[in-house]
């Protein structure tokens, strides 16, 4: 083991902490609202935090690193998509989810084009979350190799065990007050690294400008290029985030399960706006300790093993951090992965209860309740499967799945809102269209990641309408 034993002992006071801690919300559930909603109950900071902790991984604090370390700070472009997107949600898409009694986000697609609509979308959701969340598991196996020097299967098993024991049991409520908890360490640990940087590498943030400059601009932000093959520009970032972000916190039940928990619209709101300002300002820290990361390999030895950069920030925890703060890190970069899979599990075991039909209103809420936590149980199990894959370089891993079939989603919520002639006909073979196209575009083009949801969103948005006319069109035709 290349950790000491008392940084071992905080990483398992922990990881024991907060399941008792998850586990502790058993209690006053009565309802399904209670179990995927929290009863909505939580104050609008909370699910903040909880959607912050929720679209940051493990891939982000080790993966994050790694592209400034190996490159720039471009990848913030991405972050002011971010903002904007926010923006356009609660115009767009929030009010419409608290016009009804939603559960899940593809209920609204349900209530617009009908249940054929809403089981494909869900499924789209499902395969998406599934695999997504396999890539930040796997995240979790690196971080562990290189601290203890061992396997990655059994670590990624614990993890898994764990959240699915206080997420079985907790519901909602447990997912994000778990986060809140999560959020507020990993970013302490976060900070913690970056002082002893500015501590270690000699003449500290002058020495960091210096070093970064002479380096081929490592604190280089804007790239004005005009590229569809460039992942990380001025125009992907602001265009291709937004559209990115539209549908992450827009169609994918994992986000829109904690706006549907807010007190109300306008605390939805809240919440989502805030989450963008706590979310751009962590990815410029991520970023910023990639680049001192870089400096201070130029004065010591910091390698990543089997060339690996997804290892570097783990590798520094670990040769340079001072006992018990290495712990700590340590420990948050656990909370993250944890956090990511608790609130992957109760949307997938929300979503498989209400969009697929095994929800009845006319069954007791108990054997209701019952159903839901052994949903939970069989979504971890298969998540715990599919963090064992080998995903390659974890971040961009995790973005290109989501990217190329959130376009499809994004495409059919528009489609919805926009479009008033379109039907559920024309957009099934939207979403079906959008999602092949983008199969075929990451296979058969060199088009940057960043800008497949924007691709796949006017696929899926011109075919569907296409296709709704020409239904609508047929139907008049028939005697």
């Amino acid at each position: 083991m290349r950790i000491s034993s008392i940084d071992f002992s905080i990483i398992l006071l922990y990881l024991a902490g907060i399941t008792f801690f998850g586990i502790h919300f058993h209690r006053n559930q009565q309802s399904l609202r209670d179990y995927f909603l929290g009863g909505r109950s939580t104050p609008w900071w909370a699910i903040a935090c909880s959607i912050v902790a929720t679209e940051t991984s493990t891939l982000t604090i080790i993966g994050t690193p790694a592209i400034a370390y190996d490159g720039n700070l471009g990848f913030l472009q991405l972050g002011m998509g971010y903002l904007i997107a926010r923006v356009i949600l609660c115009a767009v898409l929030v009010p419409q989810y608290f016009q009804g009694e939603f559960y899940t986000a593809y209920q609204l697609l349900e209530k617009r084009f009908g249940a054929r609509m809403k089981r494909a979308s869900a499924l789209v959701f499902m395969i998406t979350r599934a695999l997504a969340e396999g890539v930040r598991l796997a995240a979790i196996g690196k971080v562990v190799s290189v601290a203890f020097g061992t396997g990655e299967r059994a670590s990624i098993a614990i993890v898994a065990a764990l959240t699915v024991l206080y997420t079985f049991e907790g519901g909602m409520r447990a997912v994000i007050w778990t986060d809140v908890i999560q959020l507020g360490l990993y970013l302490t640990g976060s900070v913690a690294a970056f002082l002893l940087l500015l501590h270690k590498i000699p003449g500290g943030w002058p020495a960091v400008a210096q070093v970064a400059a002479a380096s081929g601009g490592k604190l280089r932000v804007f790239d004005f290029s005009i590229s569809l093959t460039q992942s990380y520009t001025f125009w992907s970032g602001v265009i291709g985030g937004t559209f990115l972000t539209m549908a992450s916190h827009g169609t994918d039940q994992t986000m829109v399960q904690r706006l549907l928990a807010a007190r109300s619209e306008r605390d939805s709101k809240k919440a989502l706006l805030a989450s963008g300002v706590i979310v751009f300002a962590q990815f410029a820290l991520f970023l910023i300790l990639g680049v001192m990361l870089f400096v201070f390999a130029q004065h010591r030895s910091l390698v990543a093993p089997g060339g690996d950069t997804d290892r570097i920030f783990p590798e520094f925890i670990v040769r340079q951090m001072p006992v018990g703060l290495a712990g700590l890190v340590l420990a948050s970069i656990f909370a993250v992965a944890m956090s990511n899979a608790s609130g992957s599990l109760n949307s997938l075991a929300s979503s498989s209860m209400i969009d697929f039909g095994t929800y009845r209103t006319a069954e007791a809420p108990a054997h209701q309740l019952a159903r839901s936590r052994y949903t939970t149980l069989v979504w971890g199990i298969a998540l715990g499967t599919l963090g064992l894959a080998p995903w390659g370089h974890v971040l961009e891993a995790g973005l290109t799945i989501a990217s190329i079939t959130y376009g499809g989603l994004l495409g059919v919520f528009l489609l919805s809102t926009w479009n008033h002639r379109a039907n559920e006909t024309g957009a099934l073979i939207g979403l079906a269209s959008g999602i092949a196209s983008m199969i075929a575009v990451r296979f058969l083009t060199p088009l940057a990641f960043t800008w497949y949801v924007l691709a796949g969103t006017i696929v899926t948005f011109g075919v569907g309408s296409v296709a709704s006319l020409a239904e609508s069109a047929a139907a008049r035709l028939e005697p």
